[in-house]
């Protein structure tokens, strides 16, 4: 009757969202459920009952606001229609008074793609949390996006799999569109298609019903590529004004979220009737001056805040929606990449076409030398690239400097801490030529690689003396922890906060694809992955983008974790403490009022469903922890390996 189970989200300290989905035969005319929420779970001590309405304009999803509930206390809730059908029962917490000083614990995940692998994770993450003591309970799990996959293979579509992994049959859409040998959804009922196929995951269904969930879109959840309302294809961007509204609908649908729309209803999204017409305007900060992109992207707004006690105050933004064109994907930028080393590009390169105009002092060149060729400056007029867009980013700035709490967390959907190696430091002896006296870096598309929007934040948090300045992040598929800085040698190393990325619940991260996808032959390949005796595959990207390439090299050959560290260059990422391409899992921040720690829970590659209670084995349990620093000061990162083994990572 409940195909989706319940969820809730949100919370605050006397009020949560709850949801459900209990879909009707077709022409069954507008329902209504009953809604009870206890402090027990047999229900008998109920606290509030309501009546919610279940539309099918909403795909019967239903979503209802509970309020007149207590801080910090634990809650149960369940649906029953007029039959006398009833729901599984959901769990939830309120959030901590502002006078409980008690730490706060809360997960933080991305990147479940039920279409290549398991969700674990979620089985993983139930267990320890049933078997926690009470306060050391998660409060909640907030999901940094890509919640769903929308390309979708279908099983015929790659009868030999990818990777070593299987297409599982999750998602067919009613109408669709094939791209390539994928699928991907052109309206409303087929975003819900994806919601539908993903929400019929147990792990992911337990999870929801256990933890209350905060949430956020990223790219998968409107499309791979895309931005504003643009969706790209085979290097060609178009409109897709009607997708995107079509999207922000079943995301709201689907979700438990306190976002903005223009129509106030929990019952039901209101879409706004845009067309999908070309945009050829736009405005200074990037945003597609034409009235139905605009429109798309005001139908549904993400970005908000949520204080949870007087530790944490998780600012959430949203980097999909008002971002301007990444500037190198673009086929100008094609000549800054070497055939020799396809997935490096100048990191001074980068932030050239970052900065546009204001490069320089605002005196940007009008070309770039890379690789034997002058190539055109093709940003020099344009402004300075944006993800957050103008407006979010005076909003998050202003919440940021005004908030009050001893840990502020910036809950975001991409990586914001710098990528690069050392590529210029490569022995004489390499079979090939970086053609560059500059560190490599490795594209952009993430927040990291807005460069002059980072420093502006980077900038206020120094100016302004904000302590206890952190980040988590999703969207990298890999785990990360560090120190957040603008600028990395030779530039000035100044941390200001810390960060750190959670590896994918189960979809596949860099060191599988070079894995697969990189010729044996190719000589880069021992700076990605290298082959161990055993047959298995070493990581040894990790050691590239962490220590150098010469540690990375020296793995490779000798498989000495010693002699690799040995040759670690200090200056090349002296702002990562961790650093692993490969791993799946979840992390786990507990916030306190003198320390935050960051805990990553890395499983094995998720490709089946574990069938043992508590989702497989682990493969390292590793902890991050900064003590909170005063104005002025600098943070520091201490380390400590729990269990497993995470020695390319560390």
């Amino acid at each position: 009757m409940y195909p989706q189970g319940v969820a809730s989200g949100d919370p605050d300290m006397h009020s949560v969202l709850l949801w459900t989905r209990r879909p009707y035969p077709d022409g069954h005319g507008p329902a209504h459920l009953k809604v009870e929420v206890a402090e027990d779970a047999e229900f008998a001590r109920v606290v509030a009952v309501s009546r919610a309405n279940c539309l099918p304009v909403s795909d019967w999803t239903v979503r209802v606001l509970v309020g007149g509930l207590k801080p910090g206390r634990e809650y149960w809730y369940r649906f029953t229609d007029a039959q006398g059908n009833g729901s599984r029962i959901g769990r939830t917490l309120t959030a901590p008074a502002q006078d409980d000083t008690r730490a706060v614990r809360f997960a933080f995940v991305s990147c479940q793609n039920a279409n290549l692998g398991a969700q674990n994770a979620y089985r993983r993450m139930i267990y320890e949390d049933e078997r926690a003591a009470p306060e050391d309970r998660l409060g909640f799990v907030l999901h940094l996006g890509d919640f769903i996959y929308e390309l979708s293979w279908y099983p015929e579509d790659r009868p030999k799999g990818y990777y070593t992994r299987h297409i599982n049959d999750v998602v067919r859409y009613p109408h669709g569109e094939k791209i390539g040998d994928f699928h991907v959804p052109t309206d409303v009922g087929d975003y819900r298609a994806a919601y539908d196929g993903y929400l019929r995951d147990p792990d992911l269904q337990d999870a929801r019903a256990r933890f209350a969930f905060v949430t956020i879109w990223d790219n998968h959840e409107f499309s791979w590529q895309g931005w504003q309302s643009f969706q790209a294809f085979d290097g060609k961007t178009r409109p897709a004004q009607a997708v995107k509204v079509a999207a922000m609908q079943a995301w709201f649908e689907y979700h438990p979220a306190r976002v903005t729309k223009p129509s106030p209803s929990l019952d039901r999204f209101d879409p706004p009737a845009v067309s999908t017409v070309p945009i050829t305007k736009f405005d200074d900060n990037g945003m597609g001056d034409e009235p139905n992109n605009r429109a798309a992207l005001a139908s549904l707004t993400g970005y908000r805040a949520l204080r949870w006690g007087p530790h944490v105050d998780l600012i959430i933004t949203d980097q999909r929606s008002y971002r301007s064109e990444e500037p190198t994907g673009r086929d100008e930028a094609g000549d800054l990449v070497s055939d020799d080393f396809p997935r490096f590009l100048p990191e001074e390169s980068q932030r050239i076409l970052d900065g546009g105009r204001d490069y320089n002092g605002g005196h940007p060149p009008a070309t770039i030398a890379f690789n034997g060729k002058i190539v055109p400056n093709f940003r020099k007029d344009a402004p300075p690239q944006t993800v957050l867009g103008a407006v979010q980013r005076a909003w998050f700035m202003d919440r940021l400097k005004a908030s009050t709490a001893t840990w502020k967390i910036w809950g975001n959907t991409t990586a914001l801490i710098d990528m690069r190696t050392d590529a210029q430091n490569l022995p004489a002896t390499f079979p090939k030529h970086w053609p560059s006296t500059d560190y490599a870096g490795f594209g952009g598309g993430e927040a990291c690689s807005a460069y002059v929007e980072r420093d502006a934040i980077y900038d206020m948090v120094a100016r302004e003396g904000i302590t206890g300045f952190a980040s988590v992040c999703g969207d990298r598929h890999s785990f990360w922890a560090g120190l957040a800085a603008k600028a990395l040698p030779p530039r000035p190393f100044e941390p200001v906060g810390v960060t750190f990325v959670t590896g994918s619940i189960s979809a596949p991260g860099l060191a599988e694809a070079v894995e697969f996808s990189m010729k044996t032959t190719d000589p880069t390949r021992p700076l990605f992955v290298a082959e161990r005796a055993d047959g298995s595959h070493a990581a040894t990207i990790n050691l590239t983008v962490h220590h150098g390439v010469r540690s990375a090299l020296e793995y490779a050959a000798s498989g000495d974790i010693a002699k690799a560290r040995a040759l670690s260059n200090p200056d090349n990422a002296p702002h990562v403490a961790f650093a692993d391409m490969g791993g799946h899992g979840y992390a786990v921040v507990r916030a306190a009022s003198d320390a935050l720690s960051t805990e990553f829970v890395c499983i094995p590659r998720p490709i089946d469903r574990s069938t043992a209670e508590d989702g497989g084995p682990l493969r390292y349990r590793v902890i991050h922890t900064a003590k909170l620093w005063g104005k002025g000061e600098r943070p520091v990162l201490e380390q400590r390996v729990v269990e497993g083994d995470a020695e390319l990572s560390v």
